[in-house]
């Protein structure tokens, strides 16, 4: 793949999962899961006017500059308070139509966090450093999406580690 078919397949990607997270917005009746479904979209348009920026300059010069992506993405601190403001707001709620939604969420990020990790392994350096970021990027949204999944399913696991004993051990 070149690098402008890696950048045009990027923004596909990108599309793809906004769209999926702007559904999530318009069909989560809870405004925790409102806001943070917004933000992760509002995350993806962003990618997208990036990448577009990035094909612009490429078509015009055959280069990619190394302007770095930002991120609106909070730090693991952040998000360890934001839950713990959750689990008093969400205590006894249904949230099955939110699971299913991130679980949507969860797919389209894994095929486009697989997609770039294929991208940093196959394109020249200057493609590689271009999705490198994208890789960062998207593993944290993996990590806050499976968050999400992991605290309302109640699987006592949190980032990965376990956070109670379901068996009472």
């Amino acid at each position: 793949m070149t690098t402008e078919e890696a950048i045009k397949t990027a923004i596909a990607f990108e599309a793809k999962v906004r769209d999926v997270y702007q559904s999530a917005v318009e069909g989560a009746t809870n405004p925790v899961a409102k806001r943070i479904f917004r933000l992760l979209s509002n995350e993806e348009q962003k990618h997208l006017k990036f990448l577009q920026r990035k094909l612009d300059v490429w078509t015009k010069t055959g280069k990619i500059t190394a302007e770095k992506l930002k991120t609106t993405i909070p730090s693991k601190e952040a998000i360890s308070e934001g839950i713990n403001k959750l689990r008093v707001r969400m205590s006894d709620e249904d949230r099955g139509s939110e699971i299913q939604m991130l679980t949507k969420a969860l797919d389209a990020e894994i095929k486009t966090s697989t997609f770039y990790k294929k991208m940093v392994s196959e394109l020249p350096p200057d493609g590689q450093r271009l999705f490198t970021r994208f890789v960062e990027i998207e593993d944290g949204h993996l990590a806050i999406v499976q968050a999400e999944i992991d605290y309302l399913s109640k699987t006592g696991h949190w980032f990965d580690f376990r956070e109670f004993d379901m068996e009472g051990g």
